[in-house]
Order: C-alpha cells, then sequence, then structure tokens
C-alpha cells in the first residue's frame, strides 16, 4: 500500500475518530503489520491517510465475517502492495460479498446517514442503476447494504446512469459464466468426494475465487487504460505478476 505526504493529514486520534476505533487498537494493529507505518511530518508526529482509514474498514469487515486476526494478517499479505484507498474499498465490497445476500428497508434519512450524505433524485436513480438501491417509494427504499458504501463512493464517478447500466449487465454476464465453467471444473475434482468435505471445500474457495477474479480484473483493467491512453503497450504472451491467476 502505497501512502503518499500530501495525502496524510490524519493524526492517530482523527484516524481513530474516522474509523470508530480506539488509539490503542491502531497501534496495535501497526505492531501486527496490519496497518503501514504513518508518515512522518513536522516534530515526528505520524501523520494517516485515505489508505489508513480505508484499511481498517477492512478489516472491520473481515473480523465481521468471522475471521481471527492471524487469518486477517495472511489474507492482508496476499493483497499487492500498492493498493491505493479505492482498491481497498473495492476489496471490501467484495469481502462484504462473502456474506449471505441481504436486503434491508430503511427510511430515507436512514440511507442518506449511512451514505454519510444527501441523497437527491439523480444520486437514488444512479444507485438504483448499481443494484445497491432495488426499489422504494420516496419514504423508505430497499438496500443491499454490502454494495452502499462502494455505490456511495461512484457517485462521483462522471459516467450516466446508461453507461452505468450497461456496465453492469456486462460484468453479471461474463462472472455468470465465470462461475459456471469454476463450478464444473470443481465439481469435475470432488465428485468423488463426501458431501461434508464438498461443502467445506466450497466454503474455502469462495473469498479465494473472488480475490484471484478481482485482482485479475483490475489488473487487466489498468493494462487496457494503460494503452488507450498511451502509456504503454499490453504485450500478449506476458507472464504475469506475482499472485495473478
Amino acid at each position: 500500500m502505497t501512502t503518499g505526504t500530501g495525502d496524510s493529514t490524519l493524526t492517530i486520534d482523527e484516524l481513530a475518530a474516522r474509523a470508530g476505533t480506539t488509539v490503542r487498537t491502531v497501534r496495535f494493529y501497526g505492531t501486527k503489520g496490519l496497518l503501514p507505518p504513518p508518515v512522518l511530518g513536522p516534530r515526528r508526529v505520524g501523520r494517516y491517510g485515505r489508505e489508513h482509514l480505508a484499511r481498517l474498514a477492512l478489516i472491520e469487515e473481515l473480523q465481521h465475517q468471522g475471521m481471527t486476526l492471524a487469518a486477517i494478517e495472511r489474507y492482508l499479505q496476499q493483497l499487492p502492495p500498492d493498493l491505493d484507498a479505492h482498491d481497498l474499498a473495492v476489496h471490501r465490497a467484495v469481502v462484504a460479498s462473502w456474506a449471505p445476500e441481504s436486503v434491508e428497508t430503511v427510511a430515507r434519512a436512514e440511507l442518506e446517514r449511512r451514505a454519510g450524505r444527501a441523497l437527491g433524485d439523480a444520486e437514488l436513480e444512479r444507485l438504483t442503476a448499481m443494484g445497491v438501491v432495488l426499489d422504494g417509494d420516496g419514504d423508505t427504499y430497499r438496500v443491499d447494504p454490502g454494495l452502499l458504501r462502494l455505490g456511495v463512493q461512484l457517485l462521483d464517478v462522471p459516467l450516466s446512469s446508461e453507461a452505468i447500466l450497461a456496465s453492469r449487465k456486462v460484468l453479471i454476464e461474463h462472472a455468470r459464466e465465470a462461475a459456471r465453467e469454476l463450478s464444473r471444473l470443481f465439481r469435475q475434482e470432488v465428485e468423488q468426494r463426501a458431501a461434508q468435505d464438498v461443502k467445506s471445500l466450497s466454503a474455502s474457495m469462495q473469498p479465494l475465487v473472488v480475490q484471484a477474479m478481482l485482482t485479475a480484473f483490475q489488473r487487466s483493467l489498468r493494462e487496457d487504460l494503460r494503452e488507450w491512453l498511451g502509456g504503454g503497450t499490453r504485450t500478449d504472451g506476458e507472464a504475469p505478476a506475482d499472485g495473478a491467476p
């Protein structure tokens, strides 16, 4: 994870308050290697940035999924070292998706409180296009809480609702096809195993497969964008970076 000095503006007290945790917890995570060290400013006062805040949110989500600190440490060690705050937020959304699907019905005021901002009709339309808000009557809304934080961050991305809907369709279609292919492979691999073994393997493979797909997608997208913007050319047959599927 990279942390630029220009973006490191929070003291440890401010970071803890923003993350909803304690200074003692932040320091403990630092000693365990779960958080990178702060940037030292004037008088050697440690300053923290958005990446630290995003990583704390990811750790919180991993704990919510029932992972131990040792398991969280192993998970974070497997992540690419140069993830920024947005990348970490994407990983947090993926982790949240490991939980059983859940939809909550909330009042508009509660939806705005969770979003951390006022939501006009245009914002609600974009959240609906992303599948974050499923439906509503103006007073209450059915919301996918696992996607809410990422959806709110995407509100500031200059894309039309039509482009978001088209992108969502492409992602869903390809994700479903990949899931079908992986399911066929796994069925062939475990068809001779006991039912309990199959269930255990499925539970352990799900987060690994999701993380592998996310990493592969992020790297492919960055390569395509780099080529499109003229910053480099992707070479066919090029060996993937360490950790890529």
